[in-house]
């Protein structure tokens, strides 16, 4: 269960929260993601300090913006295309198969969301 804040969360933290959260990504899974720690994925969300330079363009990637979104007041979000977080991962090994299975998954997928939009619609 989440520990709540003593003190308002700073605008660094509160977007990046905002980001982690709309790739649907838990702190320890971002943290997997760009080869941290969940204590510092954390300590980011709460502090004022930016992550280390070395870190800011692997959380860009995986939360599918642009460095300077995670350092400015932005407001407009400006996702680069295809899916973020665990999606994203997964794609990329896809990516990696060979072109058959490449497309048995994107049968399996395609049909997968097929028979979810008739049992949504």
């Amino acid at each position: 269960m989440a520990r709540s804040l003593t003190r308002p969360r700073p605008e660094l933290g509160t977007r990046l929260v905002e980001l982690r959260k709309a790739a649907k990504l838990t702190q320890t899974e971002l943290a997997e993601l760009v080869g941290e720690s969940q204590t510092n994925i954390a300590y980011w969300e709460q502090s004022d300090k930016p992550p280390r330079s070395d870190v800011l363009p692997k959380l860009a990637e995986v939360l599918g913006v642009r460095v300077e979104h995670l350092l400015t007041a932005e407001t407009l979000l400006v996702r680069r295309g295809g899916p973020v977080g665990k999606a994203r991962r997964v794609f990329e090994e896809v990516s990696r198969l060979p072109r058959r299975e490449q497309n048995r998954v994107v049968e399996f997928v395609s049909a997968l969301v097929s028979q979810y939009k008739a049992h949504a619609g």
